[in-house]
Parts: C-alpha cells; sequence; structure tokens
C-alpha cells in the first residue's frame, strides 16, 4: 500500500480523532485515520488487494485483518486489548477496496459491509463511540444483514472472482492463525500483536467466509 498523502497534511476533519472507531478506504484513507490508532483493522471480505498492503498500513497501532466471519472475534481481540491497555482503545477499519481497471481503488461493497459488521460487533461490547462514517457502515451491515451472502456474489468484485473461477479465499493451515496464514499482514516486524482466532475455528459465528457464498 502506498499513498501519496503525508499524514501530516491530512487536515484534521479528515482524522475523525475525536471518535473511537473511526473508518475509511485504501492507502489515502489510512493515512488520515491511523496515526493515532491503538488498533488499526484491516478489511478485505474477499482478499481483492494484495496482502502485502496491510503490512504497509501506516501507524504504530497493533494491525489485525478482518473479513466478514472474523468481525465477532476481532471485536473480542480488541476488547481485551483495551483492558489490557487500561484505557479506551483508539480504533481505526481500513477497508482495501477493488481494484479498478485503471489500476486504482475502486468502492467495494463487500468490504463496506464487512467493515460494518466489525463496528457493530464492537458496539455489542460497549465500543460505540464511533465516527459518522463507521456508524454508516455498521448501519449498512445490519439492514443488509440477511442478503450479505447475495450481495456478495452479486457484487462487481463477485462476479470477477467468480468469472475468473477463483471462488474461494485463501485459507489459514490447519490449526494456523490469521497471523500465519496471511503473512505479515497482522504483525510487521516492528510491530507486537496477538492475533485473533484462527479463520478456521468452528467457534466462529455469523456470515461465513466468502468460499462459502461466492459461487455462481
Amino acid at each position: 500500500m502506498s499513498s501519496q498523502t503525508d499524514p501530516s497534511t491530512v487536515p484534521a476533519a479528515h482524522r475523525q480523532a475525536k471518535y473511537q472507531v473511526r473508518f475509511d478506504w485504501a492507502a489515502d484513507g489510512a493515512a488520515a485515520v491511523t496515526a493515532d490508532a491503538d488498533v488499526v483493522v484491516w478489511v478485505d471480505a474477499i482478499e481483492d488487494r494484495p496482502v502485502a498492503e496491510a503490512d504497509a498500513l501506516p501507524g504504530t497501532g497493533a494491525v489485525v485483518a478482518s473479513g466478514l466471519a472474523d468481525a465477532a472475534a476481532v471485536a473480542e481481540w480488541i476488547l481485551a486489548e483495551q483492558v489490557r491497555l487500561g484505557r479506551r482503545a483508539m480504533v481505526a477499519l481500513v477497508a482495501a477496496g477493488g481494484t479498478s481497471a485503471g489500476g486504482g481503488t475502486r468502492f467495494a461493497v463487500e468490504d463496506l459491509l464487512a467493515a460494518g459488521a466489525v463496528v457493530d460487533a464492537l458496539a455489542t461490547l460497549g465500543i460505540d463511540y464511533s465516527s459518522p462514517e463507521a456508524a454508516a457502515a455498521c448501519a449498512a451491515f445490519t439492514g443488509l444483514r440477511g442478503a450479505v451472502a447475495h450481495l456478495l456474489t452479486a457484487s462487481a468484485s463477485g462476479q470477477e472472482r467468480i468469472a475468473a473461477g477463483r471462488t474461494s479465499r485463501r485459507s489459514p493451515p490447519p490449526g494456523g492463525s490469521a497471523r500465519s496464514a496471511r503473512s505479515a499482514c497482522c504483525e510487521p516486524p516492528e510491530r507486537s500483536v496477538r492475533s485473533p482466532l484462527p479463520r478456521n475455528d468452528p467457534a466462529r459465528t455469523g456470515v461465513q467466509c466468502s468460499q462459502e457464498v461466492l459461487h455462481p
């Protein structure tokens, strides 16, 4: 992930700094909302963007990866981190977005819904001082919860993957953690982070991973 935006030049309003839970998109969004975050959540529902991009997220906070099925586990991890810190943990969600025909970042409905799922799970645990951007993502997820599987399949990213014959996401090794499955995206060398539950943990609840919904 690379951004032409110097975090020090980001307008104060774009930082969403007054809110505990913030949300923005891709490299420029990350430059805006991650500077003082204790936890940065890289949201990529069907891994349309390279995993390596999460390794370059700005800021000094712990970095964890989340999709739709990970939301509850990631929220619980963040709550545990907040308890460990002994104060309010500042959380920045960064949606990966899709890749446009010109190579840029495009809106991806699956990442909006996945981000909203994390915001909703955090609110359930009492971490609910969310920016309007995060609240809107949450409302999208809760309002469309019953249609998420269909939306993932019917979305531009879903149809693109189906057309390319890529109907399953990368899976972690048996018993492996999200960190081991996603290389450095959960712990860049200079950062210390405990990983969320493995993506294939049967104890998880919620929308199933995209390999179960991305079918023609």
